[in-house]
């Protein structure tokens, strides 16, 4: 997704990520490690069927649900009921990851962080965002707490780390266009949980998307879906 997240896409968008411009991702950031990492135990991959994902327009990206697996709830912008299934998960994690960004304003981004994120790093992704858009919105003139702007990224694809009905963690791979044109493409770590009969997002380390994304080359390994690459 990108999902304009900290500092890398997203999910990659990035807090204080203005509507019109490329993808903002740090230089030298590593990706994700692979799901064949050495050493690692061989992760329990799930099936998911895509077939029937809706698709919809939020602020310029367009985000995907399922009648089955949610979410089941977008009132006020926001996105939550899912299914406790491999689809859920995914969508909770693309859904919940973009909308926990500066990006979108504070009506959507800090009841998105405080009910619908957790670990120890959420009250630093809530004031990373705050402190983003506090920032962007003065120097854009935004006022009332509006979004910064539409974002021009497409959540492309994703890739299985592991899978239980308790915790699972995907891969996202947003695409956006880059400075002279061409297209960037981030990948974005993100674990979700059942909590409270729900997903709930794990916060990033230091409550930054960037330490969770990196840049992608290729998509080689990755499942897109399905008319979005």
């Amino acid at each position: 997704m990108i999902v304009l997240l900290g500092s890398g896409l997203v999910l990659a968008l990035t807090g204080g990520h203005q509507a019109g411009h490329g993808p903002n991702l740090a230089p030298g950031r590593r990706s994700p490690a692979p799901v064949d990492a050495p050493g690692t135990a061989t992760p329990q991959i799930p099936h998911v069927d895509l077939a029937g994902l809706r698709w919809g327009d939020f602020h310029g990206v367009e985000l995907p649900s399922s009648p089955a697996a949610g979410p089941h709830d977008t009132s006020g912008g926001l996105a939550s009921g899912f299914a406790d299934t491999p689809l859920g998960a995914l969508l909770a994690a693309l859904n919940i990851g973009v909308r926990a960004n500066a990006q979108w304003g504070p009506a959507i981004f800090a009841p998105t962080i405080r009910y619908q994120v957790t670990g120890a790093d959420a009250p630093a992704l809530l004031a990373s965002c705050q402190s983003a858009y506090n920032q962007a919105s003065q120097a854009a003139h935004v006022t009332g707490g509006q979004p910064l702007g539409n974002a021009y990224v497409t959540e492309e694809a994703f890739r299985w780390i592991a899978y239980t009905p308790a915790d699972a963690t995907v891969d996202l791979v947003s695409a956006g266009p880059g400075s002279q044109g061409e297209t960037v493409r981030a990948v974005t770590r993100v674990e979700v949980v059942w909590d409270g009969g729900d997903w709930r997002v794990i916060a990033p380390p230091g409550g930054d998307w960037g330490n969770s994304a990196g840049q992608l080359s290729s998509l080689d390994g990755y499942t897109t879906f399905p008319g979005q690459g």
